[in-house]
């Protein structure tokens, strides 16, 4: 069986060869090549030439610097995209983004109107606790003036180790004075996933990341969404994340022994053997008969690949939307001395019915041509296509901007306005005054969005850019951040279905069915392989790997 396990970190030891010149060690920080027979012929030759560029290169280089680009070449010569040495930084970023747990106060704060503004409070954390409130603006932090600082600048005094205190003063609307706050840090948990009940009767469930607990946050929400007569997953641009989680999410929806995924990976040590095993489901399914459609585009990786494609392997879903990114490597993340650790790739992914998941890429991250695309067959038949990421069963392109959208986008950025951050701060405004008043508007209030256009063309936009189509494009993107910051998920979604073409599609095929099968009949199979010239090979087409 699989180990339900997403790092295989093994522990490693640095020895240091017996024989080396303990003294000039010491003093030079290099290890001596040439003496004694402790070390192969090769290593010798490395340590030489990393002394003889310290000793006699026209550039003189620091001894820790040497060894930084040493470890960095190693590591490029390896065509390995994702193998990398982690310093302590990047250790401690990496677990943040995967686990969505950081120590800090629980806010989201955004730059509006050149001010570092609080636009979420994360319930049960020290600041929800404290009374922070969305639209306090900070203005100090442990005594020093915050009101010229950027985003980053306060994530960083804000955050700091668990049970120290951080002082935070915040200006608040219809307060004169500023309130100080003083808030001890705790570990911080950012939930994965968003879910609510959409179109009268449509479960959606967005998932954005493959983090620690995503499995039981969506294992709670398909509780609250008993009833619903089908289960919208969004997967679409989710990175992945953790194995063992993606081995849960999968196991909610398939039969207690079905694989979940397949692995080809190296054992350790130097022999070279490959290992394939095989991970199963555990559990029974908790929604065994409602239609699941998941959404995929071309950013959906790795965690993410592995639970779409096994819901597709065994017809348990529709998958719509894009080719996935094809992120199917196992990578080993193994400690190094002085709290670093080296992540290198050392196997690959295959669905259960032994689709690769991996598209091969340089080291630039570069997918290299030709893609193979094999036939493949689904538990009940269905054809599928496989050969790097998950073909969805309904390929529907994302939406684009017309021609007079995008001039109107590349107007504001020549005229060198914060567009994204204009849109953020006028439906920030407008939400502030929906929760004072209780009335929430149905859509983005005309006069705002007439004060928000001439406030683009004040500072700067071509006034020829300012049409119908282009108020209706951006009174489509006001409104969306309007509800977003109004936490209104339904709401949400439903305006950005009508620009939403792959959420609209999965919409209009859930509400014409009632059973999964329903789903499969209303989508017409591939007959011929996605990708035009590619044939696939007699082991594929009979569905090898």
């Amino acid at each position: 069986m699989l180990r339900r396990a997403t790092l295989a970190v093994l522990s490693v030891f640095l020895l240091v060869p017996a024989g080396l010149d303990a003294q000039q060690g010491a003093r030079s920080g290099m290890p001596q090549a040439g003496q004694g027979n402790a070390l192969p012929t090769e290593a010798q030759v490395f340590l030489g030439a990393l002394q003889a560029i310290r000793d006699y290169g026209l550039t003189s280089e620091a001894d820790s610097a040497l060894w930084v680009k040493a470890v960095q070449g190693l590591i490029a010569e390896l065509d390995d995209p994702y193998a990398t040495v982690l310093t302590p930084e990047d250790v401690r970023a990496f677990e943040e983004e995967s686990t969505g747990n950081y120590a800090g106060i629980g806010v989201q704060i955004t730059e509006l109107n050149e001010v570092v503004t609080i636009t979420a409070v994360f319930p049960n954390t020290p600041a929800y606790r404290a009374g922070l409130q969305v639209g306090d603006r900070i203005v100090e932090v442990d005594g020093d003036d915050a009101r010229s600082w950027s985003v980053g600048d306060a994530s960083d005094r804000i955050r700091g180790e668990i049970g120290t205190e951080v002082a935070v003063t915040v200006e608040r609307d219809g307060v004169a004075r500023p309130i100080p706050h003083r808030i001890s840090r705790e570990e911080v948990h950012v939930p994965a996933v968003t879910s609510d009940v959409i179109f009268g009767d449509i479960g959606y469930v967005l998932l954005n990341r493959v983090a620690r607990n995503s499995a039981q946050e969506v294992d709670s929400v398909l509780v609250e969404l008993e009833g619903a007569r089908g289960i919208i997953l969004d997967l679409r641009r989710n990175p992945g994340g953790y194995l063992d989680e993606s081995l849960n999410l999968a196991d909610l929806f398939l039969d207690r022994g079905t694989p979940l995924v397949r692995t080809r990976s190296r054992a350790p040590g130097g022999n070279g053997q490959i290992l394939e095993e095989a991970a199963r489901a555990r559990l029974a399914p908790r929604v065994a008969e409602v239609p699941i459609i998941v959404l995929v585009d071309r950013f959906s990786a790795s965690a993410s690949e592995i639970v779409a494609g096994a819901l597709q392997d065994y017809d348990r879903a529709l998958v719509i939307g894009e080719r996935t990114f094809g992120k199917g490597t196992v990578q080993t993340v193994i400690p190094l001395v002085a709290d670093h650790m080296i992540r290198l790739t050392s196997g690959e992914w295959y669905t259960p019915m032994g689709r690769s998941l991996n598209r091969p890429r340089d080291r630039e991250g570069r997918a290299i041509p030709p893609d193979s695309v094999g036939r493949f067959a689904s538990n009940a038949g269905r054809t599928l296509w496989g050969g790097g990421g998950i073909y969805p069963d309904l390929e529907v392109a994302d939406d684009t901007l017309s021609r007079a959208e995008q001039d109107f986008v590349s107007a504001a950025v020549e005229a060198e306005i914060p567009l994204t951050q204009r849109i953020q701060e006028a439906a920030f405004a407008v939400a502030q005054v929906a929760r004072e008043t209780g009335q929430v508007p149905e859509a983005f209030p005309g006069d705002a969005l007439d004060t928000f256009m001439t406030g683009l063309v004040a500072d700067g936009l071509p006034e020829a850019h300012v049409t119908a189509e282009t108020r209706a494009y951006a009174q489509w993107r006001l409104e969306i951040a309007m509800y977003e910051r109004l936490e209104l998920v339904a709401e949400r979604l439903q305006v950005q279905a009508r620009r939403d073409p792959v959420l609209r599609r999965a919409v209009e095929l859930m509400q014409g069915a009632r059973t999964q099968a329903d789903l499969f009949s209303a989508v017409p199979e591939a007959s011929q392989p996605p990708i035009p010239g590619i044939e696939e090979s007699d082991e594929e087409a009979a569905g090898g790997r």
